[in-house]
């Protein structure tokens, strides 16, 4: 796990000393992402120019340096990951191979199969999470790549007239002639969602690569678009062209000997290695599975609140004395997590709205304390329906899709006007719920959102997860009705609602949000971040298997469950879904009122010219009130203006 950069400048005339101090320039912002080693490597005649920071996991000698060369000096690399199958794949190429390996790194492994199978090939073998930048000295082109879900982060695009890319964008901005330009329809799409999702990034002239592309580029002029090597699409289209056709006991014991062996390659580390748990299906299955294979106490992290609703210690730590881990937690205080909050627009470099950023922060630096490597049971939810908006939108849908489409249209227009009135609206006399006696505006947007949207499910989906949507503008000089990415679009006739739900999730919240999230924690304190259930073979299976094997019952998980029970009693995990947040709408009237007073002031806002005051001033004045809480909606535009601010 580590962190690089670098720039491809066909006419820059700088020579290979002001070449590499720019490029050191860059990964030395990224002294987080690998604090135990740096390198450069540059072509003055090409214009490139690669940086590196080292994070040493495997092969801590100086036999895992980059920028790294191939044996046959037609490659050079910068990566960032681990690639879990390097062993198998170092035996497959000692076969073939006459020349012999220097040391053990997987990077080594990976620059010998770029050599014997080329770059689009090798990468199709590589089971782990990646991004990387590989400069082919015979044609002169650069290839980036992302790994297959998007655990690794990779930004790319224009500068001063060349290519600038790396793991985060302070790197991009250390560039010398990077301009900021914000992007607003990026700001719109993150006022609505909490995060900027690919292939946006805040930035006008820069963007994310999708997860599962490369993109080759022979010039900084014009960048082709990525192609992709691996999509969820196309695996859930195999799945249900191929679905898992067993018993519930064979899918039972297909899917735990699948988790067995991605948790035992995550697993292999020449450093301290441990596991975050919360005490859920997903960490505790994870962390049973490491246990089982470990010849000793498997060292697992959790940390606790002493807020009614928002601890897990006292559920983690039942299944750490269940499973026989070494096990540490640590009660944080409100007034510890709100430190936090000042440094995530330098975690994130982006405005990122997730609150549980704040506590994946505060468990990692734990966590760092005592290892350099912990796993983590991110992708569980969206692979086994596990969030509880499947059953909710899949409802909703199956009501609005019996209502005729001029009827959907209609209706909305009426809501529409209604929720541009008053920013209460009386209901029908007797009418209960959350705000008694009146509709929001908010609703009312809503509803009239998924009338008149939703051909789709998906898009009754996107409406319900949205905060500021395009029926409720905030962001000045944007478009009207800011398109979702393009990659996001329906999937019509793509199986049942629940299942098209979940794909949805893991080509983008996933990617966009959770993965982002745990990254940046973990990488903030220089701790590598790994995610079993994001080997590709598991998620390939798990869009084989039918939806009647996840949700059952009410809830999700089922297939998931039926494993962690072979190792965890019931009684240990059968609880409602808590979720890993912090109570930011008591924080708000509370100890951050001043913070977000100041950060919100009509005066500033007006003078910034991103936000429009008005709908932010209503709803934080009727959240001080006790009227509604808008926590939700507040913390997407305070990340913004905190990030703005930074």
């Amino acid at each position: 796990m580590c962190g690089f950069a670098g720039f491809l400048d066909r006419n820059r005339q700088a020579g290979t000393d002001a070449m590499t101090t720019s490029v050191f320039a860059m990964v030395d912002t990224l002294h987080h992402r690998g604090p135990d080693d740096r390198g450069a490597w540059v072509d003055a005649e090409a214009g490139l120019a690669l940086g590196f920071r080292r994070l040493a996991i495997v092969d801590l000698s100086p036999e895992g340096h980059q920028p790294m060369s191939s044996a046959g000096g037609r490659y050079v690399l910068a990566f960032n990951g681990e690639i879990y199958n390097h062993i198998e794949l170092r035996r497959e190429l000692q076969a073939v191979r006459t020349i012999p390996f220097r040391g053990h790194s997987d990077t080594e492994v990976m620059l010998a199969a770029f050599e014997q199978w080329g770059p689009e090939r090798a990468v199709e073998r590589f089971v782990g999470m990646f991004a990387f930048a590989l400069w082919d000295r015979h044609e002169r082109t650069l290839r980036l790549a992302r790994d297959r879900i998007g655990e690794k982060p990779l930004y790319y695009g224009q500068a001063a007239g060349g290519l600038v890319f790396g793991s985060e964008l302070k790197a991009l901005r250390a560039y010398s002639g990077f301009r900021g330009d914000l992007d607003r329809e990026a700001l719109s799409l993150y006022m609505r969602f909490g995060y900027v999702p690919a292939p946006y990034s805040i930035y006008r002239n820069i963007r994310k690569l999708p997860p599962g592309t490369i993109v080759t580029i022979r010039d900084a002029v014009a960048l082709p678009e990525p192609v992709p090597y691996w999509s969820a699409q196309d695996a859930s289209q195999a799945g249900i062209a191929m679905p898992f056709k067993g018993t519930e006991t064979e899918a039972i014991d297909r899917l735990e000997t699948l988790l067995r062996r991605a948790v035992g390659l995550q697993m292999v580390a020449d450093v301290p290695l441990g596991a975050f748990l919360s005490g859920g299906i997903d960490s505790s299955t994870i962390v049973a599975l490491m246990q089982e294979q470990s010849t000793r106490p498997v060292k697992t992290f959790t940390i606790g609140f002493d807020e009614v609703g928002y601890n897990e210690a006292v559920h983690a730590e039942s299944v750490a004395h269940h499973l026989g881990t070494e096990h540490t937690e640590l009660y944080v205080t409100a007034a510890e997590a709100r430190e936090v909050i000042p440094r995530l627009p330098i975690l994130y470099d982006e405005p990122f709205a997730d609150p549980s950023a704040i506590p994946t922060f505060l468990v990692a630096q734990l966590a760092r304390r005592h290892v350099t490597v912990s796993l983590s049971g991110d992708g569980g939810d969206e692979l086994f329906g596990g969030y509880p908006w499947y059953p909710r939108t899949a409802s909703v849908w199956g009501k609005v899709r019996r209502l005729p489409r001029v009827l959907r249209r209609q209706s909305a227009g009426v809501l529409a006007g209604l929720a541009g009135g008053e920013s209460r609206v009386p209901t029908r006399p007797g009418s209960v719920g959350r705000t008694n006696r009146f509709a929001t505006r908010d609703r009312l947007h809503k509803l009239a959102s998924i009338l008149g949207r939703s051909a789709e499910p998906e898009d009754v989906h996107w409406v319900l997860l949205s905060k500021w949507d395009d029926r409720m503008p905030v962001v000045l000089g944007a478009a009207g009705d800011t398109p979702i990415p393009r990659d996001w679009e329906a999937q019509p006739g793509h199986g049942d609602v629940a299942r098209r739900l979940m794909l949805t999730d893991l080509r983008t919240y996933l990617p966009g949000d959770i993965l982002a999230k745990v990254d940046r924690a973990g990488m903030g304190v220089s701790l590598e971040t790994r995610a079993p259930f994001l080997d590709h073979r598991v998620v390939e299976f798990a869009l084989r298997v039918q939806t009647g094997l996840k949700l059952r019952g009410g809830s999700g998980k089922w297939l998931l469950r039926q494993v962690l029970d072979r190792h965890v009693p019931r009684a240990l995990i059968e609880r409602p879904k808590m979720g890993f947040s912090v109570p930011v709408g008591a924080w708000l009237r509370g100890p951050l009122r001043a913070w977000a007073d100041d950060l919100l002031a009509e005066e500033r806002l007006r003078h910034e010219g991103f936000l429009d005051p008005l709908p932010i001033r209503r709803r934080w004045e009727e959240h001080l009130s006790g009227g509604r809480n808008w926590e939700g909606h507040l913390w997407h535009a305070l990340m913004f203006q905190a990030w703005l601010a930074a």
